[in-house]
């Protein structure tokens, strides 16, 4: 039985999970844990002990329930410094008969992702979107076809380098080990969306707690990737200015009587808000929620629109869009997004999973899910197994060695 553990570093909470692999690939979880985090903002460790301590709590609850040891943990990454670019390759096939070798497809992903990248940026992702033999495009696998030229586009995901590493040392200052790095949209998407969806042309819209993270699929391969630097915090700060009271009172309300949408009969239906001395309270009707919260979540999801019209693709997506995370669970956020993205959306609950799946069903786990999920699903990233570095050249063995490589010659 494999084991493989994810962690999911968000700059209101931490999430992790350890899961179990069976023999026909079948995740089942069986730790899960969460704790409060106020150590990062928009994907950046700014306080490396809070974060630390979260992540120390949030694995020790998931490891006792487990009760196994910890594996390294997969650890997603967002924010405003990941960047999404387009690689091209083109190389002539070799053989004698012209029939794609596994070589020519390995000459060709070298040759479109070889890009200069600035010292401050590191690969996290390199995602092959489609092959082109002699000018057909769509292919997904072109070996064992023949042709005379084959080309290869490929999407080129990169982080900053101090990002990356400042998430390590956090995570082994907390005493686990680092398996590998996951651009949490990717990993979302693991959890929350159909192969029809990204097929057809669908949009994740993740809602976290300090940033927003967009991803355009289309043909199975993600085509754009996204960040707006606002998220459910927001929502909760400016209810905390709007009605003069905590921050801890105004996520209260925001959780338990908050909407993004007014509804008939809102002004007569009030709630008890707690002064910010906490020692009285006043009345608040729910119609004066609305309006606080409706102006900011149609920024959020209007910045997050904006996002995606930068990729071509997304006059494509005709699979709608799919809403996760956190703040999508606010009261109203799906019927928002619609009017806002016009078109058909979905709130994106964690599947394809099994085990403690009552714990986990709810947006706020898609990534933690999708963290474990996609390392079952995508085991060539990750060198010689789940949640290993791996040596035998996979693109997470290859990070690891440079950074680990970097940090011994500092």
């Amino acid at each position: 039985m494999e084991y493989v553990a994810g962690l999911d570093i968000g700059t209101t909470k931490v999430a992790a999970i350890i899961a179990e692999v069976d023999e026909d690939g079948g995740v089942h979880i069986i730790g899960v844990g969460t704790a409060p985090c106020e150590g990062l903002r928009h994907g950046m460790v700014v306080n490396l002990e809070r974060t630390v301590q979260a992540i120390r709590e949030t694995m020790y609850q998931a490891g006792q329930m487990a009760g196994v040891e910890v594996p390294p943990v997969c650890v997603g990454i967002a924010g405003s410094h990941i960047r999404g670019i387009n690689g091209r390759g083109v190389v002539a096939v070799s053989g004698q008969d012209r029939e794609i070798t596994a070589d020519d497809v390995e000459r060709v992903i070298n040759a479109a992702q070889a890009v200069a990248l600035p010292s401050d940026r590191e690969l996290i992702h390199i995602i092959r979107q489609e092959f082109v033999v002699d000018e057909q495009r769509g292919i997904k696998d072109p070996v064992g076809l023949c042709g005379v030229r084959l080309e290869a586009e490929v999407y080129i995901i990169t982080a900053a380098v101090t990002a990356v590493q400042n998430i390590i040392r956090c995570v082994e200052k907390a005493g686990y080990s680092v398996g590998g790095i996951v651009l949490e949209a990717l990993a979302s998407a693991e959890a929350v969306m159909g192969e029809q969806e990204k097929d057809l042309g669908g949009i994740l819209v993740d809602l976290g707690g300090g940033t927003t993270d967009v991803a355009v699929f289309f043909e199975g391969s993600i085509r754009h990737t996204g960040a707006v630097m606002l998220g459910g915090r927001n929502v909760t700060s400016d209810l905390a200015y709007g009605l003069r009271t905590s921050l801890e009172e105004a996520e209260r309300v925001k959780t338990n009587h908050g909407s993004s949408y007014h509804c008939e009969g809102d002004k007569e239906d009030f709630v008890e808000v707690a002064a910010l001395s906490g020692q009285s309270t006043r009345k608040v009707s729910k119609a004066v929620l609305v309006d606080i919260i409706q102006p900011r979540m149609e920024e959020i999801l209007s910045l997050a629109y904006q996002e995606i019209q930068k990729c071509e693709y997304s006059r494509l997506a005709t699979a709608g869009v799919v809403l996760t995370g956190g703040g999508a669970t606010l009261e109203g956020a799906t019927e928002l997004c619609e009017e806002i993205f016009k078109a058909p959306v979905r709130l994106g609950i964690p599947n394809g999973v099994s085990g403690l799946v009552v714990e986990v069903q709810n947006p706020a786990f898609a990534t933690a899910v999708g963290l474990v999920l996609y390392q079952v699903r995508h085991p060539e990233e990750f060198g010689d197994g789940f949640g290993s570095p791996g040596t035998d050249g996979g693109l997470w063995a290859r990070i690891w060695r440079w950074l680990t490589g970097k940090r011994h010659e500092a």
